[in-house]
């Protein structure tokens, strides 16, 4: 498919991409998995003597999140556990100086790439290859490796243009997450196969159930995305109560797919049994689905529906989620995305745990991620990855001629 690390010999100029995008609060940019994860690909360069320089992006123009990665710099340099120079420019007079003065063994992080004109319009790699950014850049390197997977699907400069003009690698993260979110494809698995959908973005979760059709055998549905199905099921749920738009406009978006894919493949979604609520004294409570009258938001799936769900997880042999079943943040409504991630955990079975907040949700109630075959960082790579597009940040990896 493509080549990797294992391939590039020692002693190279290596310029790497990797995607350290990270919540900022009062200015101050948190830790999170992806230093770790980033952290293998950038200690193997340097343990084989490789002069490396790391791009990456944080937030966008005009967002609170945009902001410079010399914070960046430090805290990848705790995980691999060796020094990170920062220089505040990206491809300017300064970025090359820095740059041709590293010596065998170190790293230099760059400026925020998206602080770069060229980086962020959409374009194709032919005509990125071609901008002022990685016609300056790419002379000073000997190959380039991708290991951002999470923004694969963009068609940016850091992206797509270095490997039309540079031999290109992919890193540790890339290789992984490739293999992982594109088993569904390319696997055989001797088990019904089960996907987990939830989370608040309905057209994501019906993409991905009408591009899989063959290759899925259960379908289990939570949050915003199993309401609106129960909707269409004839239950009082899937609207809007209060000053929220959460439903309303996805319901008039995505009805009659909904409906089609109710009528299609019934059989093999479940739809919830129950759902949880907070009372006026601050607590949880459930309701079964026949039961419920929606004057209040509905917060979780309910026992029923976890003991429902994970009796299916247990019988199968992979197992892929996408979004989160409930609120989990408030751990009063962690039961039903915290309660199946467990049942995953001690199930053995094949399991890809994708979408930022799902594995969020890992993090946050000390699950091991050893308990998972693979964990994602991806995003919006991963549903394009399930729903079969190509990305265009492994289009490129794969399709250099150099």
């Amino acid at each position: 498919m493509f080549k990797t690390l294992d391939d590039i010999g020692s002693g190279k100029r290596v310029l790497v991409r990797l995607d350290l995008n990270s919540p900022v609060e009062d200015g101050i940019v948190k830790d999170n998995r992806r230093f770790a994860r980033h952290a293998r690909t950038v200690r193997e360069l340097v343990e084989a003597g490789h002069r490396v320089v790391v791009m990456a992006h944080q937030g966008r123009p005009g967002r609170d999140s945009f902001v410079s990665l010399d914070q960046h710099a430090d805290l990848l340099a705790e995980y691999v556990e060796h020094p990170i120079e920062f220089v505040d420019d990206v491809y300017g007079d300064r970025a090359i100086d820095a740059i041709r003065s590293l010596d065998a063994g170190e790293v230099l992080m760059l400026e925020n790439v998206r602080m770069c004109d060229d980086e962020l319009p959409e374009k194709p790699p032919e005509d990125h290859a071609d901008s002022e950014f990685v016609r300056t850049l790419a002379p000073e390197f000997d190959c380039y490796v991708d290991d951002a997977y999470s923004v694969a699907h963009r068609s940016h400069a850091s992206i797509v243009g270095f490997p039309l003009v540079l031999p290109a690698y992919a890193g540790r993260v890339m290789a992984a997450e490739y293999e992982a979110n594109s088993s569904i494809a390319n696997r055989a698995f001797d088990g019904p196969v089960t996907m987990v959908l939830g989370g608040a973005k309905a057209t994501d979760v019906i993409d991905v159930m009408s591009a899989l059709d063959d290759e899925i055998d259960h379908y289990l549905l939570g949050g915003i995305v199993g309401e609106l199905f129960l909707r269409a099921a004839g239950y009082d749920v899937g609207f809007d109560v209060g000053d929220g738009e959460l439903y309303d406009h996805q319901w008039e978006n995505n009805e009659e797919r909904i409906r089609e894919l109710l009528a299609e493949r019934g059989d093999r979604i479940t739809l919830p049994l129950d759902l949880a609520y907070e009372t006026d004294a601050d607590e949880r409570a459930e309701l079964l689905v026949d039961d419920v009258e929606k004057s209040r938001p509905l917060l979780d799936v309910g026992s029923l529906t976890v003991e429902r769900y994970a009796d299916i997880v247990e019988d199968s042999a992979a197992v892929f989620v996408k979004g989160a079943l409930g609120v989990f943040e408030d751990e009063r409504f962690a039961d039903g995305t915290v309660g199946l991630l467990e049942t995953i955990a001690t199930t053995d079975c094949f399991s890809v745990i994708g979408g930022g907040d799902t594995s969020r949700a890992i993090e946050l109630y000390g699950l091991d991620e050893d308990y998972f075959s693979h964990v994602s960082i991806a995003g919006g790579a991963y549903v394009r990855a399930l729903t079969g597009q190509s990305l265009p940040g492994v289009d490129a990896l794969a399709q250099t001629d150099c």
